[in-house]
């Protein structure tokens, strides 16, 4: 069953990033998609108030590297989250099985270790269609639904270390 999500207004209205700083880490498999999805996340952290000087990206060969990066963004001390973003669509062999459960369980694994938001925002998809539809920001933006992630999460982490509510 699929339940549609209220979208009535923009996802991750009312965020806040001023003050906050990320990194994000990019596949460069699946150039395209990828684009589209960091072209999402660009416009959702500058429609929160972000400083474009304050999201650093980088990129790495694909999904597969994505949580080392990852992890050392994490653990450098320079920013408040991690956004990671790939594209992995299903093939003819068990390839597309390893490298998104890598993926998903080292990107996991670097956010325990680093006590930062570790963001998931790699599309494991079996179709092109899928995953366009998907990094489309004109669509479902699941870029600019990643970076609404390291948002909220990155203040509730903040508002817990200091003992407020969120």
């Amino acid at each position: 069953m699929r339940v549609e999500s209220d979208r009535s207004a923009p996802f991750g209205a009312g965020l806040d990033a001023r003050g906050l700083r990320v990194a994000v880490i990019a596949a460069e498999f699946n150039a395209a998609l990828v684009e589209q999805m960091l072209a999402g996340a660009r416009a959702a952290w500058s429609r929160a108030g972000g400083a474009p000087e304050a999201l650093t990206e980088w990129r790495v060969p694909g999904a597969f590297e994505l949580p080392l990066a990852s992890r050392q963004a994490a653990l450098s001390g320079r920013h408040d989250a991690v956004v990671a973003f790939g594209c992995v669509i299903r093939g003819d062999t068990p390839h597309f099985d390893y490298v998104c459960a890598e993926s998903a369980r080292g990107l996991m694994q670097a956010g325990l270790d680093s006590g930062l938001p570790v963001i998931f925002g790699v599309l494991t998809v079996e179709t092109v269609a899928q995953a366009e539809e998907r990094a489309d920001p004109a669509r479902l933006d699941k870029g600019g639904e990643a970076v609404a992630a390291a948002i909220t999460l990155a203040r509730t982490l903040a508002a817990i270390r200091e003992g407020r509510s969120a």
